[in-house]
């Protein structure tokens, strides 16, 4: 238990591990929000015009597509044209047509805007006979939401690695270690020490950002529970590893953003380009494709996927938890020789 408090400590005292524990929480806030964001107007056409060039009604009908804004001199409406932060296309009066002017920089929908403008003018008069259907503007996010959230557990779950392969290794700086090694304590219970704060932190950090990306029902939500604690498990035990094998900070450091960009490149790809067939148990190797794989399972309401998943996890625990107990065995029978 004073080993434990010890541990307890020692995260409370590390802000890369607060930080780690907070990042996805606040990601998940961010990500509801800007989900309920109209961003519309961003790709909304804006139209600038010199004072008394156009007659009202060419205003009148520029203003269906977007804001006309009245310049008073040439040189401010150029300055707006080629203001960078802006899209802005200027009209100007061409005999019975118009002219457009853009800076170049714009996005290609503005330019093929200013090049489609003047044609659409001259034949404005049959455009008002056609019939118009307005269709409903899909939500952007929605379509990145669902590979975002579980990426952004995975993250979350991640935090045990990274608090426990911190640990060991500042021990070993500290000299710590050396003391480990000749206590009185089997691999069993110095595994439990190490990995049961790194382990519930994540899983803290895992469910409450869980709950509030996913409204799930309450078998779904005890999947979701044993998808959490699996793979925060494994995390935990992947620090260990990583706390043994660095000779230092600094080693450590570069170990733990290769564990972490494996953990969820692999994961993320896989789902992009949609991998099939043998591909798929060559990736469940990485402990993060099933976690993320089940994830995306239980928003998309698929059970069955999701307890293969948990079966796959489980696999994964018990694959490492006797890796590390037979490794820190052999280890600890070279010392006391």
């Amino acid at each position: 238990m004073k080993g434990l408090k010890y541990q307890l400590k020692s995260v409370l005292r590390d802000k890369f591990c607060l930080m780690t524990f907070l990042l996805p929480i606040l990601v998940a806030v961010a990500l509801n929000f800007m989900g309920s964001i109209d961003m519309s107007s961003l790709g909304e056409l804006h139209f600038g015009v010199l004072e008394n060039d156009l007659p009202p009604q060419t205003i009148t009908w520029l203003e269906r597509y977007g804001p006309v804004t009245a310049y008073g001199t040439q040189e401010k409406l150029a300055a707006a044209i080629n203001e960078p932060s802006t899209n802005v296309i200027g009209v100007k009066a061409d005999g019975d047509s118009l002219k457009t002017a853009i800076s170049g920089d714009e996005l290609e929908i503005f330019r093929q805007a200013a090049a489609t403008l003047p044609a659409l003018y001259e034949q404005r008069e049959n455009a008002e006979q056609a019939e118009v259907q307005v269709l409903e503007r899909a939500d952007i996010l929605e379509n990145f939401q669902g590979i975002f959230i579980p990426a952004v557990l995975i993250v979350a779950m991640f935090m045990g690695c990274t608090f426990n392969a911190m640990n060991i290794i500042s021990e070993k700086e500290d000299g710590v270690a050396f003391i480990n090694e000749i206590l009185p304590m089997t691999p069993s219970q110095y595994i439990l020490q190490k990995v049961v704060v790194g382990f519930l932190f994540g899983s803290i950090s895992s469910m409450i950002t869980a709950c509030i990306c996913f409204r799930l029902s309450w078998q779904n939500f005890g999947l979701m529970l044993a998808l959490i604690v699996l793979s925060s498990f494994v995390a935990a035990l992947i620090g260990l590893f990583i706390g043994r094998l660095s000779g230092g900070l600094m080693v450590g450091v570069v170990y733990v953003k290769i564990v972490m960009l494996l953990f969820l490149a692999v994961p993320v790809v896989c789902a992009l380009i949609e991998v099939s067939g043998p591909l798929v148990v060559i990736c469940n190797i990485v402990p993060s494709h099933p976690a993320f794989d089940g994830i995306m399972a239980l928003s998309a309401g698929n059970v069955g996927t999701a307890t293969k998943d948990v079966g796959i996890l489980a696999i994964h625990c018990v694959a490492w938890f006797a890796l590390y107990v037979l490794i820190s065995t052999q280890h600890k029978k070279q010392v006391t020789q």
